[in-house]
């Protein structure tokens, strides 16, 4: 089953700046084969069920790895079986709207 993602992970103890993590986990995503958008508070991701919740698992063992010793992640997401629609389509039927 397709998935798509709204993600937000959080470190707590690392100090103010998480970018490094970020950039950590987006490099996951990467490696996983997934569809990422970043935005300001987190990233959209699409695929499979399977390989997105891995690729999360992983980006929380990543950034536990890089020192930080708690971590809080926010997720919304949504799946669709009566059609295909992708995050771009998503995004082009709001676009379509304001037109």
């Amino acid at each position: 089953m397709n998935v798509i993602m709204d993600l937000c992970i959080v470190p707590l103890g690392v100090g103010v700046s998480v970018s490094t993590y970020v950039a950590e986990c987006h490099r996951v995503l990467q490696a996983a084969g997934l569809k990422t958008q970043l935005h300001a508070y987190g990233t959209n991701i699409e695929g499979d069920w399977d390989a997105v919740m891995a690729a999360v698992k992983q980006c929380h063992e990543r950034v536990h790895a890089m020192g930080a010793p708690r971590v809080t992640t926010t997720i919304k997401l949504g799946t669709r079986i009566d059609r295909s629609q992708s995050m771009a389509d998503k995004v082009q039927s709001v676009h379509d709207q304001l037109t």
